[in-house]
C-alpha cells in the first residue's frame, strides 16, 4: 500500500468530502464565484458590480452579496455622500479564496483550449 493510499482512510476521506461540501455551500450556484472575481479587484459599487456581472438581476446580486457577507466573504460600507454610495469588498478571510478561483480559472482556460482542439 502506498503512502498515498494509507493517507486515503474512510475517516480521512469523510473530512476531506465534509470540507468539499462545507465549500460547494458557500460558493455554490450561478453567481458568487462571479461576484469573488470582480471584487478580486478591488472594491466595488453596487452599479458596477451590476454592470460587470452580464446577466444577474439586481434582486440576486443583493441575496448574493448578502450571503458572502454573511460568510464573511465580502465586507459592505455605506458611505454618508449625497446619494448614499455602498461598496462591496472583500475582506481578509475572503481574499483566501483567491487562489481557488485562480485555479479554477486557469482550469477552465485549459478545459476550453482541449474542447476547440477537438472540435
Amino acid at each position: 500500500m502506498t503512502k498515498e493510499e494509507q493517507q486515503l482512510s474512510p475517516v480521512t476521506c469523510s473530512a476531506h468530502h465534509r470540507a468539499i461540501s462545507d465549500t460547494m455551500d458557500i460558493l455554490s450556484g450561478k453567481w458568487k464565484i462571479r461576484i469573488i472575481g470582480e471584487l478580486i479587484f478591488g472594491k466595488k459599487r453596487f452599479g458596477e458590480l451590476l454592470s460587470s456581472i452580464e446577466g444577474i438581476a439586481a434582486k440576486m446580486l443583493s441575496k448574493e452579496l448578502q450571503d458572502l457577507e454573511t460568510n464573511q466573504l465580502v465586507k459592505r460600507t455605506v458611505r454618508q455622500t449625497k446619494p448614499i454610495t455602498v461598496e462591496y469588498e472583500l475582506t481578509a478571510y475572503g481574499r483566501t479564496v483567491k487562489p481557488v478561483i485562480t485555479a479554477m480559472a486557469n482550469w477552465g482556460q485549459q478545459h476550453r483550449e482541449l474542447i476547440r482542439k477537438k472540435q
